[in-house]
């Protein structure tokens, strides 16, 4: 399993797809014990998806609710001003570059340069002075801003979970100009508002802003950690992927360590001492994720005991796997177990009888277990009749790619060992032939079509929590003695913040 982690305001929340923690923050003297998975984000993978702050900022400016802004001044001769700056909307915003820096076990830095926006709303001000009648005036306004955005983002635990907080921002005004509706009010005006009311004007804009973008860094966050605890959940099989340690941040990337813990019906997997060290991944590719050998036996057993390693193969498929050869020897085998029935009329059932054992190494992943395989024969309105009943070890290691959205295993080394037979065509199981052909069927063809199966299996899966809408770049899967490594650069998908902001905010 894997699931992608984010970066930039959106960076940042996104990354919390693999930093919520459960429980409290306290995890002791061992940074790596007791680590399932790890994520690592490296620094060219945060400046590509700084790209997309803009549309993060910009919903903030949008969403942002500015309180109506009053007071009032004395002026000489005119006596007493008060004001009103009502409806103020942000009408235009555009920004000119961002930049994203890792601040060492400190936090994540965003700098927003050259960031122009414009903001309209209503004057109204009025004034009593003692030669006149208290009177009052609306006008609409314009307001041209040049701004820079300095956010810095650190990493908080609170209650069960690992949140951004973004409260830390600033806005520099290089430019905050008031247009008046055809710029033909008093000139004293403009002067008293340019001068004055400007000041507050900032205050204000600096509050909501930065509130407002406090408030969508959490929003993201909440929906990713929604998406991420979809994706490591199906039914009664669940990964747990609460912190193990403290989040690091490193000049170069981010890394976050889990526990993976398989849970399934209510009982857990059992923690156990990591290999992981941080020498083991580089920083020449954008994500990582790196997979402890007891994090992916754990979910070998959960499907297991939750009855999803099972195979039924009728019809054609049949047919290839017991025709892979054209042989005496194979037609003999074929006749005698299906008595000329056909293959529509008959199903292999293959299982597996003990759960998997999981050893990641150099060459591949080395899978243990004892399968069974039973073939029935189905005649119309009768019981099914076992044709034949085979239990044998099997070791089998396999190689994963995943190309074109779809995970692809290849067994590249397998060998069996029969342990039970029964033909009722063969009772006393005296003829080799038929167990040699099966044997060498189930090595060049059965081995093959199961894991074929199980791949094909897992991309749906994975396609149904929506890994297949992201743009997946030359992945790598590696494995070492322990523990597999998966490596990839990618592309964001900005349609699905885009659709996710005009939802949600």
């Amino acid at each position: 399993m894997c699931w992608a982690g984010r970066m930039m305001l959106g960076t940042f929340s996104i990354l919390l797809v693999l930093v919520h923690a459960a429980a409290a923050c306290d995890f002791g003297p061992f940074p790596y014990r007791a680590t399932g998975i790890v994520c690592r984000m490296t620094k060219p993978a945060a400046l590509l998806l700084n790209q997309e702050t803009a549309q993060v900022i910009q919903a903030a400016f949008r969403n942002a609710k500015f309180p109506n802004i009053t007071g009032e001044r004395s002026m000489r001769l005119l006596g007493r001003v008060a004001y009103g700056l009502t409806n103020i909307q942000v009408n235009d915003l555009s920004i000119d570059r961002s930049e994203v820096e890792l601040q060492e076990d400190d936090a994540i830095h965003i700098a927003i340069h050259n960031m122009t926006a414009s903001f309209k709303g209503t004057l109204t001000y009025g004034y009593a002075g003692a030669w006149f009648l208290q009177l009052f005036h609306s006008v609409d306004f314009e307001i041209e801003s040049s701004i820079d955005l300095q956010l810095s983002i650190k990493l908080l635990c609170q209650k069960d979970q690992v949140v951004p907080d973004a409260s830390d921002c600033y806005l520099t005004f290089h430019k905050l100009t008031l247009h008046f509706q055809g710029d033909k009010q008093p000139g004293w005006l403009k002067q008293l508002f340019t001068d004055f009311i400007s000041f507050t004007l900032k205050l204000v804009l600096k509050r909501e802003v930065c509130k407002e973008i406090n408030a969508v860094a959490q929003t993201l966050t909440s929906f990713i950690l929604d998406l991420a605890a979809n994706f490591v959940r199906d039914k009664d099989i669940i990964v747990d992927i609460s912190l193990a340690s403290d989040p690091v941040i490193k000049a170069s990337y981010i890394e976050s360590h889990h526990k993976g813990l398989v849970l399934y019906r209510n009982n857990s997997s059992v923690l156990s001492d990591s290999v992981f060290s941080p020498a083991l991944l580089t920083e020449s590719r954008m994500l990582y994720f790196w997979f402890s050998e007891h994090s992916l036996s754990s979910l070998a057993s959960a499907a297991f005991l939750d009855g999803r390693l099972v195979l039924n193969l009728r019809g054609e498929k049949l047919q290839e796997l017991f025709e892979m050869e054209d042989s005496e020897v194979q037609r003999k085998a074929v006749q005698m177990i299906f008595q000329g029935t056909s293959y529509n009329d008959s199903v292999a059932k293959v299982w597996s009888l003990t759960q998997p054992q999981i050893s990641p190494q150099p060459e591949g992943t080395v899978v243990r277990s004892v399968v069974a395989v039973e073939v029935s024969i189905l005649p119309a309105g009768e019981e099914p009749l076992v044709a034949l009943y085979m239990e044998k070890e099997i070791m089998v290691t396999i190689q994963a790619t995943y190309a074109e959205k779809k995970l692809i295993l290849q067994p590249v080394d397998s060998s069996i060992e029969i342990k039970v037979f029964k033909c009722p065509a063969d009772p006393s199981g005296q003829d080799p032939s038929i167990q040699s052909f099966l044997q060498n069927m189930i090595l060049v063809a059965g081995i093959p079509e199961v894991t074929s199966s199980i791949g094909s299996a897992l991309t749906s899966l994975m396609n149904s929590k929506r890994l297949d809408l992201f743009d997946i770049v030359n992945p790598e899967i590696i494995t070492r003695k322990g523990y597999v490594i998966v490596q990839l650069d990618f592309g964001f998908p900005s349609h699905l913040l885009l659709n996710f902001l005009e939802k949600s905010l």
